[in-house]
């Protein structure tokens, strides 16, 4: 088939996104959006792109002759963005989470069903190399039926919430913690297979690390999810509390054992799994960001070799003519459940209903 053409609208974040999609013989990135005039054109030379590829205007942009929309831009522009991409008649790859409001969510999920263009969330922690490996585990039944799961997101970005020394308040400033719960729901709802979150719950309403810019700086917030096939999910986050580096873990348990990630700060750590009838006691077990098979090309964006498969997945979807793994129906039952869990936390931690599309 022809390369299809990819655009990148947001090319910070989205840098990860412009190798991703110039590899291969499938697609090439011929336009680029982005406010910052000068990111755009160091971007530009990188990609040997003409000044006519290059756009600071989004309606411009998605009028270009390109076939997807790489949306890699703050949340809060995700739902506005999506809807004018698919409107335009572009497939539309979308960082995450889907949007920042249940009303964008809603938004965006009209629009792409009644569309015959594709939509992926790119929840690339779902593509992190152990995530996949845990799946195989699970789907052969080693652990049994999966009754309870968590995860924890504590991310120190303080800096990204307010510039210390102009006071200068930026877009995370006004996302809750709990609604960057992507990283978190994406893994957990991928093993659990077509399950989906119900109810929700939320702890954690009070900002005393950075006593300002509430609803960014609550200190620590913790969800409690039900699902409908009844199983709990507990996730923790926090983008002030002070941990260098960052962690991000995960732990599964079924009716016949569990698979638990590391503590150790990084993509690369040394969990423990416990499968009944083979194990005697839980046993070390690696748990690689990293598909340690892959080649060297596609090692980039941080995230080990996550970024790169989560795009080839979308890819896939377009060639065969499939529907991707992160479609806008599984969009939402990630995103939508942070959204309703801070609701709860405001309100007091009450059980709310999560809305299912």
């Amino acid at each position: 088939m022809e390369k299809l053409k990819v655009g990148v609208v947001g090319v910070s974040r989205g840098n990860a996104y412009l190798r991703a999609f110039s590899l291969g013989e499938r697609s090439e990135v011929t336009a680029i959006c982005d406010l910052d005039q000068s990111r755009l054109e160091r971007v530009a030379r990188d990609l040997q792109l003409a000044d006519s590829q290059c756009y600071t205007e989004y309606d411009d942009f998605i009028n270009e002759d390109i076939d997807i929309v790489v949306i890699s831009t703050p949340i809060p522009f995700h739902a506005e963005q999506t809807v004018k991409a698919i409107q335009a008649g572009k497939h539309v790859f979308s960082e995450v989470t889907a949007a920042d409001t249940l009303e964008g969510c809603m938004k965006i999920y009209e629009t792409v069903k009644s569309s015959d263009r594709k939509y992926m969330l790119a929840e690339n922690y779902i593509y992190l190399d152990y995530i996949q490996r845990w799946k195989k585990y699970i789907d052969d039944g080693r652990i049994g039926r999966i009754h309870y799961a968590e995860a924890e997101y504590v991310h120190d970005i303080r800096h990204l919430l307010v510039d210390d020394k102009t006071g200068e308040s930026f877009w995370r400033t006004y996302r809750p913690p709990i609604h960057y719960c992507s990283h978190c729901l994406g893994p957990i709802l991928f093993l659990t297979g077509d399950d989906y979150i119900v109810k929700a719950t939320g702890w954690g309403n009070k900002n005393t690390i950075l006593p300002e810019f509430w609803p960014s700086t609550i200190d620590m917030q913790v969800a409690l999810f039900e699902t409908k096939q009844g199983r709990i999910i507990k996730i923790l986050r926090s983008q002030v509390t002070p941990r260098e580096p960052h962690i991000v873990t995960y732990l599964v348990y079924g009716t016949k054992g569990l698979l638990e990630t590391g503590r150790t700060p990084g993509y690369d750590t040394i969990g423990k799994r416990y499968f009944e009838g083979s194990d005697r006691y839980a046993v070390d077990m690696n748990c690689n960001g990293t598909e340690l098979d892959a080649p060297k090309e596609v090692r980039f964006g941080g995230h080990g070799t996550s970024d790169y498969y989560t795009a080839k997945t979308f890819l896939d979807s377009i060639e065969y003519d499939t529907e991707p793994p992160i479609n806008v129906d599984r969009a939402m039952e990630i995103t939508i459940p942070g959204l309703i869990a801070h609701e709860a936390a405001v309100k007091g931690h009450v059980w709310l209903d999560v809305p299912h599309f």
